[in-house]
């Protein structure tokens, strides 16, 4: 019996891992049949040189993702470097920074035994109790917001729901006025894109001012809380003490409040708006999440590991190792992707696939783990979990809008720019 050969159709369609470029704006919008290869073939894969002129691997497998996460020795997470080696070389980015304070490592940057005395002051601030208190406000909030389109049966929901939310919610956690909620995107956007490391010069420069506008903001409201404490997660910092010994300078308490504030809002904005994507796009789980809404827990955490808000994070390898079966040498970076890895076959069985019943879907990797674990996810999961319930109460038919929706292409934080959705509103 004689073999037919594949047609050439068959042919065409038939990708190889070195058909795809990781950086290809592409790519990063839909990255899934790349790491899917990826896994297969090349879990440790080594991507052209950075720009640091360090070599570079992406690592795509859960196990791997997480055994990296485990060895802070290691893979330091002191890569404010890569940031740092940008501006020595310009002068013009020096000045505006010298305008501003400097970058500290304190929490997403640094490494023990730094970040253990920095992390037990941000603690102190995100407690349950106080998280608990917020509650009622968060769901003032959603409502508000769904009183905005409801009566439209449509909306854009990134613009009118998605960046709103947590934005709101950090504001207030902070003790700043919502008028200024704006502003924060921006700064949050400018921070986001720095990180991704893919900036022409002209949108570097920009960043930077926006970074520096940023800290002469929170400068004027840190001496606020200096001299008139309020209860306010900053008077929280203000008055918190580094291993009881001083406390925060200005320089470290702008950094943390820099990181409270991105973690704080574009994280939620991209897994709500993921969240609400996939439900459009999966009616007959809509309806057993609507049917059984004791499942809208296990819901937000599947909502985590498949939208994975967090695509990726920087690694800086500190001695020569061997990860898997690949050696690494000192001074390699290495990009863990959560996205991958939340999807691992291996892991999760049909990972692609939304199951608001998935007996593991808590195991995911989006808040990290160990000690970079992210300090807020106790608040992030309760935003979610208002949020789904309020909007699965008040709407039903959930469908894709006729303009869709787009994804950024960003290498750290995976989003989407915009999702136009219709539905009929609960009577």
């Amino acid at each position: 019996m004689t073999q037919s050969k594949p047609s050439l159709t068959t042919i065409k369609s038939m990708k190889h891992l070195s058909d795809y470029n990781f950086f290809d704006p592409e790519v990063l919008v839909c990255p899934y049949e790349f790491y899917k290869l990826a896994q297969e073939q090349a879990p440790i894969m080594e991507l052209p040189s950075s720009r640091t002129g360090a070599k570079l691997f992406l690592v795509t497998s859960y196990d791997l993702v997480k055994e990296i996460l485990k060895d802070t020795r290691v893979f330091s997470s002191n890569f404010s470097t890569l940031l740092a080696g940008k501006e020595e070389q310009d002068d013009e980015l020096q000045k505006i920074s010298a305008q501003g304070w400097p970058q500290m490592n304190t929490l997403l940057t640094a490494d023990p035994p730094e970040h253990e005395r920095f992390r037990a002051l941000v603690n102190k601030a995100f407690t349950s109790e106080r998280i608990n208190k917020m509650s009622e406000l968060i769901e003032q909030i959603v409502d508000e917001l769904i009183d905005n389109f409801i009566d439209r049966s449509k909306c854009e929901f990134v613009s009118e729901f998605a960046v709103a939310l947590p934005l709101k919610v950090i504001a207030q956690q902070l003790g700043v006025p919502q008028a200024d909620v704006p502003k924060f995107k921006q700064w949050s956007d400018a921070f986001i894109a720095r990180l991704g490391h893919t900036l022409s010069r002209e949108q570097e420069i920009e960043c930077a001012k926006d970074v520096v506008a940023f800290q002469h903001y929170f400068k004027d409201v840190i001496d606020s809380r200096q001299k008139q404490p309020q209860d306010d997660l900053i008077t929280d910092l203000v008055q918190a003490k580094v291993a009881g010994e001083r406390s925060l300078d200005t320089a470290e308490l702008l950094s943390i409040i820099q990181q409270i504030l991105v973690a704080g809002n574009e994280t939620v904005t991209s897994a709500l708006a993921g969240g609400m994507l996939l439900l459009a796009n999966n009616k007959e789980q809509t309806k057993l999440l609507q049917t059984d809404i004791s499942q809208l827990e296990n819901f937000v955490e599947e909502v985590l590991r498949m939208e994975s808000p967090t695509a990726g994070m920087w690694r800086v390898v500190t001695e020569d190792t061997k990860l898997g079966d690949v050696a690494l040498q000192a001074g390699s970076l290495v990009m863990i992707r959560f996205d991958a890895a939340n999807r691992d076959p291996i892991k999760f069985i049909q990972g692609e696939r939304l199951d608001v019943c998935r007996h593991n879907a808590s195991n995911h990797l989006s808040f990290g783990h160990g000690i970079h674990f992210c300090l807020g996810a106790m608040l992030a999961r309760k935003e979610m979990q208002i949020a789904y319930q309020r909007l699965l109460l008040r709407l039903k038919n959930i469908r894709l809008g006729q303009s869709g929706y787009q994804y950024l292409p960003n290498i750290l934080m995976r989003g989407l720019k915009y999702l136009y959705i219709e539905f009929d509103k609960v009577v």
